[in-house]
């Protein structure tokens, strides 16, 4: 998992939520956070700041379990996000960033339009700014049982962060699940992509276009994007194939589950042999550029062809919706 900030954003929460009383369990789950953390080097100065008075935020926990991704229709969330108005707020931007997202592109391989489709979804922007501390909601989700040693990573990687000087601890707030900045990274991706494009020292995701931007493309560099392709496009199945897509699936498939739930790649005519045609009903492009295909049982059966930049994607947020969203956004965009 990515980031979940999109969820929340999607269905408007943004507000710090309240907390509950702190119980001995959780007392004593901080006092193995402290060991883990000078274990790693995390100065004792920084750890005693970074969890002095933290009790558990018993919202974050309903949040965690409410995620738009998996409880709404594909066109429900993409109405959320794919607006008009959001799209021409897209275009203006790719205008006035024009020049350095070019010099993005061109250092990265990832075309504007994707760039700008996740910035657009994750904050609208930049203009949605979440307010949740970061360490207080780490903590949470490290001590309840549903993923406790990928969230106790990400309160590693946080209180890394505030140790090296990267962010002051009052200033590192983020969505309720830790996502930080206006592209949403967890802490563990900001050490790993985040970047210093417009060389001022600070690899600066909350306020610096040129920094935002190469930290998007960086992830989805890293990720395996192939600028040569797009994301994939959506398709008609016939009958005959719509119902066995399990038995295509690939047993030994890894990653999280929306990767592990798409078929095993396939060049487009094998596809095309196969009855999948365009939405339009026409036939699929000629170039044999391995396809899987996603089916969304919960949207009315909506399916698509995706490429490989869609598992890029997925590693930015493991979601269908997420990724299908981001690339349609970014084809709207793409089209002014």
């Amino acid at each position: 998992m990515m980031k979940l900030f999109a969820a929340a954003l999607a269905i408007g929460i943004v507000a710090s939520p309240p907390v509950c009383a702190a119980t001995p369990e959780f007392d004593a789950f901080l006092q193995g956070v402290r060991q883990d953390a000078l274990a790693q080097g995390i100065s004792a100065a920084t750890i005693d700041r970074a969890l002095a008075g933290i009790e558990p935020i018993e919202r974050i926990i309903q949040r965690d379990r409410n995620q738009a991704e998996f409880t709404v229709t594909l066109d429900t969330y993409m109405s959320r996000v794919v607006t008009e108005q959001n799209i021409a707020r897209g275009r203006t931007l790719a205008q006035r960033h024009h020049d350095v997202l070019d010099k993005v592109a061109r250092r990265y391989g990832v075309r504007p339009r994707f760039i700008l489709a996740i910035w657009g979804i994750e904050t609208r922007f930049g203009a949605v700014e979440t307010s949740t501390p970061v360490i207080p909601a780490l903590a949470t989700l490290a001590f309840d049982n549903r993923r406790p040693t990928y969230f106790r990573g990400q309160l590693m990687a946080a209180l890394k962060m505030v140790d090296r000087g990267y962010i002051d601890l009052e200033s590192m707030t983020g969505s309720w699940a830790g996502a930080m900045g206006q592209v949403q990274f967890m802490p563990d991706s900001y050490l790993s992509f985040a970047v210093d494009f417009d060389g001022d020292g600070k690899r600066d995701i909350w306020h610096s276009p040129a920094d935002i931007f190469a930290s998007i493309a960086n992830y989805l560099a890293q990720n395996g994007w192939n600028d040569d392709q797009t994301w994939g496009r959506r398709v008609q199945l016939p009958g005959s194939l719509a119902g066995r897509l399990d038995a295509l699936r690939d047993p030994e498939a890894k990653g999280c589950r929306a990767a592990r739930e798409m078929t095993t790649m396939k060049p487009l005519p094998e596809w095309q042999q196969m009855g999948v045609r365009r939405a339009d009903g026409g036939a699929l492009p000629a170039r044999a550029v391995p396809a899987s295909i996603v089916r969304l049982d919960n949207s009315g059966g909506a399916s698509f062809a995706v490429y490989q930049n869609y598992k890029s994607i997925l590693a930015y947020n493991c979601a269908h919706l997420y990724a299908i969203t981001v690339g349609t956004f970014a084809d709207r965009i793409g089209e002014g």
